[in-house]
């Protein structure tokens, strides 16, 4: 069996960078929270079908917000089940409204699909997921419709990407706007306010020192507000690697033009490193080639980070 039962019945499923780490709940009437991203999905239903899970049966996915590497496989598990799938209000009047802006999907060239959300979160809402109970927590900062879901009887915190052990994922104010960074500060306050034995985050390991990644987060988040420079780099390195992931390959002399053809590159440039559209570039590669983050490989680009 695929997964690690961290709950009675409920699984958590690691996964890597490009699809985001997700819960099955087995029952009768199968809950999942997030389901990785669209490109992925044999590999996440073969996962989920590990467990002894058909995705055919799935009464409900929970999406702990509508970016491409957690609700990639919602339309596709959504018809072929008719689940229902739970959003927090603002995830919610995206799908409704068909916004692929607030999801950032267009913004950054990621593929997804719209799907219909059956339920409107509210911070404070209570889940159940079995004989489990979850209370929503709104947590805005890295995606306006950002939730954690927190078990207060077993002090479990399934925290997305609102909290990773070591790093920060990645905070787009050209979409989520100029408060985004006091937002973010905000949701990790929260947060510290909980008690809490096991952190299972978005991407990366399960940990149990919240305190730790509480401190080393709101740090970086603070260097953010005084360092432009800083989080731009930030911003442009974890989307070439994305992007490379998305892509498995690219022909190197057609990376950049196609970056340059997109929404997120050229912009963010312009605003952190004055339009040294080229430059900025072949310093991040070049590094990234150094590192082996990524290789190059008859013409072609591809990241080793796991997917």
């Amino acid at each position: 069996m695929s997964g690690n039962e961290i709950l009675e019945d409920l699984f958590f499923i690691e996964r890597g960078y490009l699809n985001c780490n997700h819960f099955v709940y087995k029952s009768a009437a199968p809950i999942l929270i997030d389901t990785g991203y669209i490109g992925d999905f044999s590999e996440t239903e073969s996962l989920i079908k590990g467990l002894g899970v058909d995705v055919s049966d799935v009464a409900l996915i929970i999406s702990t917000h509508t970016h491409c590497d957690h609700i990639g496989g919602n339309k596709i598990i959504q018809q072929k089940s008719d689940c229902g799938i739970a959003l927090h209000k603002v995830g919610k009047h995206f799908m409704d409204t068909q916004d692929d802006w607030g999801t950032w999907w267009r913004y950054y060239d990621q593929e997804a699909e719209f799907f219909k959300c059956t339920h409107s979160l509210e911070d404070g809402d209570i889940l159940t997921v079995g004989p489990h109970e979850f209370e929503v927590m709104y947590t805005p900062g890295h995606a306006a419709d950002g939730i954690v879901l927190y078990n207060r009887k077993e002090k479990i915190l399934i925290s997305s990407d609102t909290l990773w052990e070591n790093d920060v994922s990645v905070m787009t104010l050209r979409v989520e706007g100029s408060t985004a960074l006091f937002h973010r500060l905000e949701s990790l306050n929260r947060l510290e306010a909980l008690e809490v034995e096991m952190v299972y985050p978005g991407h990366g390991k399960p940990f149990s020192d919240m305190s730790k990644a509480l401190s080393n987060s709101r740090e970086k988040v603070e260097r953010y507000f005084y360092d432009r420079e800083l989080i731009g780099n930030d911003l442009v390195k974890k989307l070439l690697v994305y992007t490379l992931l998305t892509k498995r390959t690219v022909r190197e002399n057609d990376f950049f033009p196609y970056l340059m053809n997109t929404h997120w590159f050229k912009e963010n440039i312009d605003l952190y490193f004055n339009g040294e559209y080229e430059e900025k570039y072949y310093e991040i590669i070049n590094s990234f080639l150094k590192r082996g983050i990524v290789k190059r490989e008859n013409g072609s680009l591809y990241a080793t980070i796991k997917a």
